[in-house]
């Protein structure tokens, strides 16, 4: 309780600090070590809405696609000990992500320390290696000024995830209201953009002008800035073909004539590398150019093509390849600046119908597998289904196995933004069921679909709980081959087909989310896959369709390590 007129607890001071950045939800769950600052939530949280999970993992994975599909600093909380280790996969996702996650882990009393307290961890020592910044909040009058602190290091520069630890007894402490303020457009993302020096956007675009099949290779960082119009607007003037990493999906509609879809060994194709291959410049953006990108660091080949790079960091560039042109600064800003620069440049080889030929021909292999009546059901006719029934703002969220290749590849992002999420940094399983809570709650006109294999659903099955109690409209897929897929396809490529603790016994989705208050579907029958997911779209309220999958060892999926 607050000990005067002017002075609030610190539990209340947190609640205040959040409000004052613009937090409206906040996802997490309860603990012995946060009842003072559950209690002032309750009591003073206005119009923020705390959203309960069913585990810390799942309210750090709901924070981040709160992150990425509203442009605001997703929160999360959870309690001290097992919460703190629980919530870190979700912190070192985003913070790899780029993504804006304040975690804050309550603690045991700063008295406690050294004393053999239960769930007592060092707490900063954890976080440390693994957020942009963290702190243990020792005294309530550090407090305003650590939350601040925390704000404007996730939102500025190369945005990234925050963690603040919060003793129960500085939870108690008095901190003085008139330090309770703050710059609420940092509760947005990126705030207080850098512009690039012009010597180097001169440099970028005197190599621009002087090439003649230029293309752009589009990470996270084009829709985090919100850059697409301004890439649209340099790759038309350049006739430059644009190429999306994983993360990247959404800085271009993938309809665009000069779209060449996702590359890398996760989604990529013989005929989005040979799109690469054929650059004479190649123009990473918001892209670290790392090994799934580049086929570990083959595609571009090095030495081939002149290389452009614009990064936020400016320590991420010329990591991989050697540069040629070196921008560091916001995305917006230096694709901005690019356009301007090259301003009445006579384009050099139009790409359009050869990019058009090779999208084809990459349809046509597609189309081969998706009209495929067998059974089990082929993962490209769940791909096509989907595509057929969707609108075209719906945001897809996947998990990184089974399901993230296939829509890499083949589902077509139609409008540029925030279509698709998938966890791509550290890619651990278990992450689209809790995500889509975090999606729908951040975009509650949109449908949110969730897809995720068997082994992913094994994982957080119980925030189905969740999703029934708030009413979220999500849809969930689940491709059902009883076996962890992509492991097991790794076996086969790489290990002689020696097969190894891979497969599990097959579980019936559907009747698991019916027990959770799910209204579900079991699909075997290719032919019915369409109009099944049409009527689980349609539904109002919760649905699954558990579809019985093609296993990925046996299947065509666009993962170059496994293609002979």
């Amino acid at each position: 309780m607050a000990t005067s007129m002017n002075q609030l607890s610190g539990a209340e001071a947190m609640v205040r600090m959040l409000e004052a950045h613009g937090v409206r939800y906040v996802f997490g769950l309860c603990g012995d070590t946060s009842l003072p600052f559950y209690d002032a939530f309750q009591r003073i949280g206005g119009r923020m809405r705390h959203i309960l999970a069913r585990d810390e993992r799942s309210a750090a994975y709901m924070a981040d696609a709160y992150a990425r599909v509203t442009g605001k600093v997703g929160v999360c909380e959870g309690p001290s000990g097992g919460g703190a280790t629980y919530i870190l996969p979700g912190v070192v996702e985003a913070n790899e992500s780029s993504i804006p996650v304040l975690a804050i882990t309550t603690d045991v009393a700063t008295t406690s320390r050294g004393r053999f307290a239960l769930t007592e961890l060092d707490q900063e020592g954890l976080f440390r290696p693994l957020a942009k910044f963290t702190r243990v909040i020792d005294r309530g009058a550090k407090l305003p000024r650590y939350v601040r602190a925390a704000f404007t290091q996730m939102t500025t520069g190369r945005p990234g995830a925050a963690h603040l630890s919060f003793p129960f007894d500085v939870q108690k402490e008095p901190v003085d209201e008139a330090e309770i303020w703050a710059d609420a457009a940092l509760g947005t993302f990126p705030a207080r953009r850098l512009a690039p020096d012009p010597a180097a956007i001169a440099e970028a675009a005197a190599l621009l002008r002087a090439a003649r099949n230029p293309v752009f290779i589009c990470g996270g960082g084009v829709v985090i800035a919100g850059a697409e119009a301004e890439l649209q607007a340099l790759a038309e003037a350049l006739s430059a073909a644009v190429a999306t990493t994983v993360s990247g999906q959404g800085s271009i509609a993938e309809t665009h004539p000069l779209a060449v879809g996702v590359v890398g060994s996760n989604g990529g194709t013989v005929e989005t590398r040979e799109a690469i291959e054929a650059a004479d410049l190649v123009m990473f953006i918001g892209c670290r150019a790392g090994s799934v990108t580049t086929e570990r660091w083959r595609h571009p080949t090095p030495g081939k093509a002149k290389i452009v790079h614009i990064d936020i960091d400016p320590a991420t560039i010329g990591v991989n390849y050697r540069t040629d042109a070196a921008v560091a600064g916001d995305a917006r800003l230096a694709l901005s600046a690019l356009v301007h620069a090259i301003a009445g440049h006579r384009i050099g080889i139009d790409p359009r119908a050869k990019l058009a030929s090779l999208k084809a021909a990459k349809r046509a292999k597609f189309e081969a597998l998706a009209n495929s009546t067998d059974a089990p059901i082929k993962p490209e006719r769940l791909i096509a289904a989907l595509q057929s029934v969707l609108p075209d703002d719906a945001v897809i969220v996947a998990d990184p196995g089974t399901p993230c290749p296939y829509f890499s590849a083949h589902y077509e992002v139609r409008r540029p933004g925030r279509h698709f999420i998938t966890n791509r940094a550290h890619g651990a399983l278990g992450y689209s069921m809790s995500a889509a809570v975090g999606a729908q709650v951040g975009r509650p006109d949109k449908k949110v679909v969730a897809v995720m294999g068997d082994g992913s659903f094994g994982f957080t099955a119980g925030e189905m709980e969740t999703v029934v109690r708030l009413k979220l409209p999500i849809t969930f897929v689940v491709v059902s081959n009883a076996v962890f897929g992509w492991i097991k396809a790794g076996q086969k490529s790489g290990f002689g087909e020696r097969y190894f603790s891979v497969d599990f016994d097959r579980t019936d989705h559907a009747r698991v989310a019916e027990a959770f208050g799910v209204k579900a579907w079991k699909v075997e029958d290719p032919v019915e896959l369409q109009a099944t997911l049409k009527r689980a779209i349609e539904t109002a309220g919760p649905t699954l369709v558990d579809v019985i999958s093609q296993p990925l060892h046996e299947a065509r999926a666009p993962v170059s390590e496994w293609v002979a």
